[in-house]
Parts: structure tokens; sequence; C-alpha cells
């Protein structure tokens, strides 16, 4: 892969972004002594190289034998560091736009003319506010992503009230708690997501639920973990279902075999945290003479690079009679697809996948994360008619070892 083209042309231009962007350095630091000029070039050059020979070095790095946090910490700082230069490369990009459009009016309308204003070698300077902006932008997504890190445990508790008319009159006031994309693998503090198990229990919950991806890839990756989860504790009980991540379909197996055998295990992982899980199956909740039904299904997209092993009418089958019902489906998309126009008596779709891409902005007046321009229903409360699809923010992390703006969610919903 090293000596490939394509690796080639990856590593040269990531040479012409650090050249580029490095014209923006020598600009801001131009008015400081001789001294901190060579600091600041120093550690410019230091940083780039060093992010440079990491991606040159990849074959021989033994990535195998570094721990899970290092990995994701080296490589998210990485493409931090790239998408800072390319925010910074954008700027300087317009500004170079700006200073050719302008020496090709002074050639055009001025050059050998009385009062020209663009004599042969004159240079057009850099704008230094344009400048200024590239780097302050691209600084400032550097140092919010490398502080993302911090918040990655900061469970935060989410609550949602929801009312139904037909929800029985014994299940009013019923509270539940729904988390989802516990993505173990990447959980390397045990004793902070300890707390946030403490922290459901703490809420006291009558029912709690569980919206798939238990793990990265590998059923192993619960070692430690079971133990902790095991201690999610509920009246009605804990339910789960599996989500995408769960079949190990982006894992390297030594044959098909294998692959079944993770998938086994980790079932059997659920069974032994306490947890039912539901696959494409449905339970019937009982309290004081009334019932309602609990629908899981396996993963099912809409997209298509998302498998669809999940089948919505096995879940179904058993529970028509149940005046509500409440559906367990990992991807968001699959309301749209086929709960909306097919089931119109699935009162509630809970739902996660999507973390909120772990980076965006939720304020009053704001909503945003680059992941909503994949799907529509991203993060938090949607309805249609009388449906309701919640999308949980994820318990977990995968990918950048951070939260940004998207923190870890603890979802409890009151029904009413």
């Amino acid at each position: 892969m090293r000596n490939s083209p394509f690796w080639l042309i990856i590593v040269g231009l990531m040479v012409v972004l650090d050249i580029y962007v490095f014209q923006a350095v020598k600009l801001v630091s131009a008015a400081a002594g001789a001294r901190t000029r060579t600091i600041i070039y120093g550690l410019y050059w230091t940083i780039s190289i060093l992010a440079l020979l990491t991606l040159i070095l990849l074959p021989l790095l033994k990535l195998d034998t570094w721990s899970q946090g290092l990995r994701s910490v080296v490589f998210a700082t990485i493409i931090a560091l790239f998408f800072a230069k390319v925010l910074v490369a954008l700027f300087l990009l317009i500004d170079d736009i700006r200073r050719l459009i302008q020496w090709a009016a002074g050639k055009l309308f001025f050059n050998n003319t009385e009062g020209a204003q663009f004599q042969e070698g004159e240079t057009i300077s850099r704008s230094h506010f344009l400048t200024w902006a590239g780097i302050g932008l691209g600084g400032g997504v550097l140092g919010t992503l490398l502080y993302g890190f911090s918040n990655k445990y900061d469970y935060r508790v989410r609550k949602v009230p929801l009312q139904f008319a037909n929800l029985p009159a014994a299940f009013k006031g019923m509270k539940v708690v729904q988390i989802s994309d516990i993505h173990s693998g990447s959980l390397l503090n045990h004793d902070a997501v300890k707390k946030g198990v403490e922290k459901i229990n703490s809420l006291k919950p009558d029912l709690v639920v569980f919206t798939g991806d238990l793990v990265n890839n590998r059923a192993d990756e619960m070692a430690g973990l079971k133990e902790v989860f095991k201690n999610l504790a509920a009246p009605l009980g804990v339910y789960s279902i599996l989500g995408n991540h769960d079949y190990g379909d982006y894992e390297q197996w030594e044959s098909p075999a294998h692959k079944r055998q993770n998938l086994e295990m980790l079932k059997k992982i659920h069974g032994e945290m306490g947890w039912q899980l539901l696959l494409n199956q449905n339970a019937v909740l009982e309290r004081n003479g009334e019932q309602i039904g609990l629908l899981g299904v396996e993963n099912w997209s809409a997209k298509a690079r998302f498998p669809k092993y999940g089948k919505l009418s096995e879940a179904y089958k058993g529970a028509e009679h149940l005046p509500f019902k409440i559906l367990l489906s990992h991807d968001p998309s699959h309301w749209d697809a086929e709960v909306l126009p097919q089931y119109a008596d699935i009162d509630l779709m809970l739902a996660g996948h999507t973390h909120g891409m772990q980076f965006g902005v939720e304020l009053p007046w704001l909503r945003w994360s680059p992941v909503q321009y994949v799907y529509e229903q991203w993060a938090g409360l949607y309805s249609r008619g009388n449906q309701k699809l919640y999308v949980n923010r994820g318990f977990g992390f995968i990918g950048y070892p951070g939260r940004v703006g998207i923190l870890p969610e603890i979802t409890l919903f009151e029904l009413a």
C-alpha cells in the first residue's frame, strides 16, 4: 500500500497542504522577533512532519501492538490537524482568487497607461483579515476536537415526556430509560462507565431498553464490562436488540464459522447480563392487568451500505391486538422506509446508530450536525401524525474518541 500510486498521491497532497498553510503561518508571525518566529516555524514543521511520517510508516508501526486508546487518539489528532489545515487553506484560496482577479483587472485595464495602479513586477499583498480568519477558524476546530476527548464519558440524562391518547391507564407515568450504541471496544475507562450505569439506576426506571451496537466488532470486547452492565435493573426488565456493528461485518475473520461463533457469543452475553434480546420478536409487558407490546428487530437500514437483517413482520406477529406498541430498531431510517407506511399502529420507535456524529451544535435556535445530510432523523424526538420516533445520541463512541456538542446520552421517557 505504501508504494501504491494512490498512497503517494495522498502523501503528496498533504505535503502541498502543509506548504500552502505555512504561508499563513509566516504572515501572522511576521511581526514577531526572529527567535519567536523560529520557534513557531519549528513547532509547525515538527508537528506536520510527525503526522506525515506516521501515515507513511503505518505498515511498519505494528498497530496491533498499540492500545485501542492510543490508536484512537493518534489518528483522531492527525485527522483534526488535517481538517484544521484544510479550513486555513480554504481561506488562503479565497484570498488568492481575490488577488488573481485584482491582478488580472490591473493588467487588463491599467497596464501601460498613465496612472496605472499595477506596474510590471508589482505584487498584491495577501489579506491579513482572511489569513487571520482562516488561522482562527482552523485553530478553533483543532482545539475543539482535542477538547472533545474529555467529553466522551460525560453522560447526560435527557428527560423526554411523551403523551399518547391510547396508552393504557396502568402505564401512565411509566419511566423508560433508553441507551444505545455502547461500543464497548472503545470504552477503556471502566470506572467512568460504571458511574454511567449507576446514573441510570438512580433514575429508578420501570423499563430499560438498549437499541443496538453493544460492541465495535467482537464479543470479547465485553470482557470487564459485562459485570458492569449486568447491574442494570428495572421491574419490567432490560430488553435489547442488535445493531449493525454487532454482526462482525466490519472485521476480518479466519472463517465464516468464526464470525458465526462470535455472534452467538455476543447473544449469550446479553443473556448473561440479564438482558432479554429480541431477535425479530416481541414481548408483552403487563401492569395492573393491562398490556402493551415491546417489539424488537435485528438491524434494518434503508441505507444501502448497512445490512437488512430485521424482519418487522415477524416481530409484529402476536402483538396485533395490543393497544400500544413500542418498537426497538437500531437504524432510524427504518421509520420512514417501513414503519410509517406499513405499521400505523406502532406508536413509538426507539433508535440510535447516528451518535449525532459525536459532533454538532444543539442550541434552542440551532441544531446542526454533519450527519443530518445523511439521516433526516438524526437525534432527538420526531413526530408524524400520532406516531413518534426518538433517536438516542449514543452511550459510547467509535472512531473519534470524543464528543463535541453532542454528548453521550441516557434518555428518560415519562409516558403519559
